[in-house]
């Protein structure tokens, strides 16, 4: 069974298990908990998913700081904690840290491909080309030619989930509007529901009828407001379609849940390096399931398909914020 350790703050020590094997691997969940409901649950699901399969267990703690980021990397890398898995791109910094001091310890970085340590998976999504094809359903289900998109902080990494549905909307009806906000400017951003709930409100009483959150449990205070403000909305990393059924249009899956299974397997002999998911590589995707069956009409879901595979061969290229360090369909 899973040993559950939280800090009590930030000065406070990592609780960790007596009788814990040398390798039993560990995974640290970025600020918002492992019940977000979003990218860290995900990451939750796939590694009990793992350890039903197997049998095995894993340590894990749940950041309450930014300060606690590299202090946890280090009292897991001494006790013997192998691999050890680091969820968010808040991790980069004390990765780039630590990792190089143990050497025969493997880590792997979620949401991170920038760091030259050798010792690192680093495991990236192609998160625009999901938000791309949930941005032409939600394209194809506005009626006001209005929709939203509201960001958690303002980082790369979440305006390239801006980028990808604002080219998915205009691939659809050219002269939609899409309304974007961020929630804040720190990880705070993360976690905030009320704020999310204002920001839904506002793109509402701009005519947005369909409004896609990647903004972590600030996410959960968007669909709610959509769903009780009669529009709809989108979610992501995980499925929330369960959230509203029927009024959540569809969710961007960022398969997180199967980048830490797979590394859990691996375990020790988890290949290190640069990895990138897509959706050649199924690392994205969208739901469809019956919560928002009746919302997916036949025509959406051809029109949808037919952009996935021409994406996957090649034929369609759909423009990277990273790449460009700005948006050819959207203003941020």
């Amino acid at each position: 069974m899973t040993s559950m350790q939280k800090f009590l703050g930030a000065t406070a020590a990592l609780a960790l298990s007596a009788g814990a094997a040398m390798a039993e691997p560990a995974l640290i969940f970025d600020l918002g908990g492992k019940f977000d409901k979003s990218f860290n649950e995900a990451a939750h699901n796939g590694a009990s998913r793992w350890a039903e399969d197997t049998g095995g267990s894993y340590r894990e703690i749940e950041l309450q700081s930014e300060a606690q980021r590299e202090q946890a990397l280090r009292r897991f890398a001494d006790s013997g904690a192998n691999p050890i898995i680091a969820m968010g791109f808040g991790m980069a910094d004390p990765l780039s840290t630590v990792a190089p001091d143990f050497p025969d310890t493997k880590f792997v970085a979620v949401d991170v491909t920038w760091l030259d340590t050798p010792n690192i998976r680093q495991i990236g999504f192609a998160e625009h080309e999901g938000s791309y094809l949930v941005g032409m359903l939600a394209g194809l289900a506005s009626k006001s030619d209005t929709v939203g998109f509201i960001g958690g902080m303002d980082i790369p990494l979440i305006r390239h989930f801006g980028c990808g549905y604002a080219q998915g909307v205009k691939a659809v009806k050219p002269d939609a509007t899409v309304i974007a906000n961020m929630t804040g400017t720190t990880p705070a951003a993360w976690n905030d529901p009320v704020k999310g709930s204002e920001l839904t409100k506002a793109q509402i009483s701009q005519g947005a009828d369909v409004v896609y959150a990647a903004a972590g449990g600030t996410g959960v205070g968007v669909l709610q407001t959509a769903a009780d403000e009669g529009v709809l909305s989108i979610g992501v990393d995980s499925n929330q379609n369960h959230l509203h059924p029927g009024k959540v249009l569809t969710s961007m899956l960022k398969r997180v849940d199967v980048a830490v299974y797979d590394a859990l397997t691996a375990g020790v002999d988890v290949e290190t390096g640069v990895f990138v998911m897509g959706l050649a590589e199924e690392g994205v995707g969208y739901a469809l399931d019956e919560n928002n069956a009746p919302l997916i009409t036949d025509e959406m879901r051809t029109t949808v398909e037919d952009a996935r595979q021409k994406i996957i061969d090649g034929d369609l290229k759909v423009a990277s914020y990273y790449a460009e360090d700005s948006c050819p369909a959207l203003d941020f």
